[in-house]
C-alpha cells in the first residue's frame, strides 16, 4: 500500500484556513482495491481541506472520464464523471466511521489517508445501467446488436406475415360457412 501514500494528508502542519490538494487518478489506483470493472480512468480529484480549531471540513470534487463496457453491447466507451462529496473529521477517543458524512479519529492522529473516500466516491457515481451513448441515439453498429435484431419477435412476426396463410385454416373456415 506504499502508492497509496500520496493520498495521505498531514494536517497537523497546516496553519487553520483553507487548503487544496489535487490528484489525478489513474487505473493503477482501483488496482490497489482489486477493482477492475473499468478498462481506463482520466479523473482528477480536488480536495479543498478547511481546517478549523476542532475539526476538519473536506469537500471531494472529482470530474473526467472512466472507460467501461456496455451492459447490452459488452463495447467500451467513455463515461464523464462528474460528482461532489462532504466530509466532517472529528476528533473523539476512538476510530469511528459508522456515520457517511462524519469521520471521528483518535485525537493524537497527525495524518488522515483520504484514498478510500476517493474510492467510493469514484465508484458511486458511476451510473448503475452502463449503456453506450450509440445505442441510445441509434449510432451504434455491431455485431450483438444485428443479431438481437435478427432474432427479435418484431422480425419474427415481419417474416410471418409476408407468407401465405396455411391452407388448413381455409379448411376449418370452409367448415363455418358451410353451416
Amino acid at each position: 500500500m506504499k502508492p497509496l501514500k500520496a493520498f495521505e494528508v498531514q494536517f497537523v502542519g497546516l496553519k487553520l484556513g483553507e487548503h487544496i490538494f489535487e490528484y489525478d487518478i489513474d487505473h493503477t489506483f482501483f488496482e490497489h482495491f482489486e477493482y477492475d470493472e473499468f478498462n481506463d480512468t482520466q479523473l482528477k480529484v480536488t480536495l479543498c481541506l478547511q481546517k478549523k480549531t476542532t475539526l476538519l471540513e473536506l469537500d471531494f470534487e472529482v470530474k473526467g472520464s472512466v472507460n467501461l463496457n456496455c451492459d447490452l453491447t459488452n463495447e467500451p466507451f467513455n463515461q464523464p464523471i462528474s460528482s461532489k462529496f462532504s466530509l466532517i473529521v472529528k476528533f473523539g477517543s476512538e476510530y469511528n466511521d459508522d456515520n457517511e458524512e462524519i469521520l471521528i479519529i483518535p485525537h493524537g492522529e497527525y495524518k488522515l489517508n483520504v484514498a478510500h473516500q476517493i474510492y467510493e466516491l469514484i465508484v458511486l457515481s458511476v451510473p448503475q445501467k452502463r449503456l453506450h451513448p450509440g445505442i441510445e441515439d441509434g449510432t451504434i453498429n455491431t455485431e450483438i446488436l444485428k443479431t438481437l435484431e435478427d432474432l427479435s419477435p418484431k422480425s419474427l412476426e415481419h417474416k410471418n406475415s409476408d407468407n401465405d396463410i396455411d391452407p388448413r385454416w381455409d379448411s376449418l373456415k370452409k367448415l363455418l360457412t358451410d353451416k
